[in-house]
């Protein structure tokens, strides 16, 4: 089911059949105190990104939707009425995911961006990946053989922000020369000044997964 058909349902029986199911209680209690946030737990229909509602009384008419570390927020005016908000949800994360889906990028040009990057922050290498390409992969987020110089980025991230993209790359690559997480190898990841930024995206993508 497309999220858009979702339009024109109620809110209850969108959380209960689409989104929330199994934590519709919990999602009931969160409403119920007229919180300024809702936390939605990641399902198929949102790609596995957690959705946060976020009611601002900064807003008095706008609606926005961006990610943020993984999840999919949702920015709504304080006043706005709870059965407006369960049609801007729909809405809103089927143009997150639509607009992403547009910014995907192909193999080719990521392998062309691993290697621009292998010589932008590992000049002193000597060897170069032969392949890189996306993969379904649910339990890591990348991985390297040495071998035969493949890495696999996980298809997942495919329109996630450039920096996140770059740090998984980066992370790869060193481990065409050192196979552990040792100083050496933490030594040339932090060469990658948004490490820290990249990290925190992929943690939080990943609890908003779990959630």
């Amino acid at each position: 089911m497309r999220i858009g058909e979702t339009r024109g349902r109620g809110v209850e029986n969108f959380i209960q059949e689409e989104i929330f199911d199994t934590n519709l209680r919990d999602v009931r209690a969160q409403a119920s105190k007229s919180t300024s946030e809702i936390r939605i737990p990641g399902t198929e229909i949102s790609g596995g990104a957690e959705i946060r509602v976020i009611r601002s009384s900064r807003r008095k008419r706008s609606i926005s939707a961006y990610r943020e570390q993984g999840a999919i927020v949702i920015q709504v005016p304080a006043r706005l009425s709870h059965s407006k908000v369960s049609e801007v949800i729909p809405e809103m994360v089927e143009k997150i995911l639509t607009r992403e889906a547009r910014e995907k990028i192909s193999d080719q040009d990521l392998f062309q961006r691993a290697l621009q990057l292998l010589a932008d922050y590992l000049p002193e290498f000597t060897v170069a990946p032969v392949s890189v390409t996306w993969r379904p992969m649910n339990e890591r987020w990348g991985s390297c053989t040495t071998l035969d110089r493949t890495i696999r980025i996980s298809d997942r991230l495919n329109g996630a922000p450039d920096y996140v993209i770059d740090y998984l790359l980066v992370h790869e690559l060193i481990h065409l020369m050192i196979a552990d997480h040792g100083p050496d190898f933490e030594s040339l990841l932090a060469r990658f000044e948004l490490g820290e930024k990249a990290s925190a995206y992929l943690d939080g993508y990943e609890a908003g997964a779990r959630g």
